[in-house]
């Protein structure tokens, strides 16, 4: 396989995880997460409460594809140990977003005003720690090359209800020619973690998607002459599981807004 670079240029702190968590506990990043500390983990968030957690536990091991879980916090701590020594679920995301009774209220920061004893923290793998491997098996990324985040769509396809927790599978988008699509589907069956194979190739209608220039989250790509979309599992689907469930506070992360732990995407491991 061809060793091929990103064409995105970052900073060099963004070269490590470490690096990445440093700049946004001290608030100097608030952007985007896309193509930095290539090749490791990065990972969605949902906080919930306590009485919450059980529910959500079991509507991810429900749904493993869009839904992939890499960690998991005691109640009451911000810490996740096991994708990092220091990784503190307070401050080491670029920007959160705060959700009462599946409204959106507030997106900020740093959530360590916010937090409470009865939370329980989950980081479910991400589609931005499986770029690498595919840029490393030859494929160009395009939302990475232009410095845009993915481009998200919620589709018709419905994921297993747990509990209260239910709702559409949110996909996120790639375009590829036949050729390549079939590269990326080898390439990511073998990354669990980061949501595994593509769920759908071709017509975005069949999965209930209208026009693929108008994503739900993210910015819109290009699909060039001889390309089709490819669309695979996001983990955007259990923030909008958790915003029908309604519970009374929720925390996730803004979309493409990443937490970056030390544990490299094929080394991911599901609970």
């Amino acid at each position: 396989m061809a060793n091929i670079a990103p064409t995105l240029t970052l900073p060099d702190w963004a070269a490590t995880p470490a690096g990445v968590r440093a700049q946004a506990r001290q608030g100097l990043l608030t952007g985007n997460t896309t193509g930095m500390a290539p090749g490791y983990g990065q990972g969605n968030l949902v906080i919930l409460p306590k009485a919450w957690a059980e529910d959500f536990y079991g509507y991810c091991q429900a749904n493993p594809t869009p839904c992939p879980l890499i960690g998991m916090t005691e109640p009451g701590s911000p810490l996740v140990p096991m994708l990092g020594d220091d990784v503190d679920l307070r401050t080491d995301l670029p920007r959160y977003r705060i959700w009462r009774d599946g409204v959106l209220v507030e997106e900020c920061t740093d959530i360590s005003a916010h937090w409470q004893d009865d939370f329980v923290g989950f980081v479910l793998g991400c589609s931005l720690s499986f770029e690498y491997a595919l840029e490393q098996a030859g494929l160009r990324v395009r939302h990475v090359d232009e410095g845009k985040i993915v481009p998200m769509f919620r589709s018709a396809i419905q994921t297993r209800p747990v509990g209260a927790f239910h709702g559409p599978m949110v996909v996120s988008m790639r375009p590829y020619t036949p050729d390549e699509a079939r590269i990326a589907y080898e390439v990511c069956s073998r990354l669990p973690g980061a949501h595994g194979a593509p769920v759908h190739m071709g017509d975005p209608a069949a999965i209930g998607i209208a026009d693929v220039s108008r994503p739900d989250e993210g910015e819109p790509t290009e699909i060039l002459p001889g390309e089709v979309p490819v669309f695979w599992g996001c983990g955007v689907t259990p923030q909008a599981a958790a915003i029908l469930a309604k519970p009374p506070l929720c925390i996730t992360h803004a979309p493409g807004h990443m937490l970056i732990g030390d544990v490299r995407a094929e080394d991911l491991a599901l609970l």
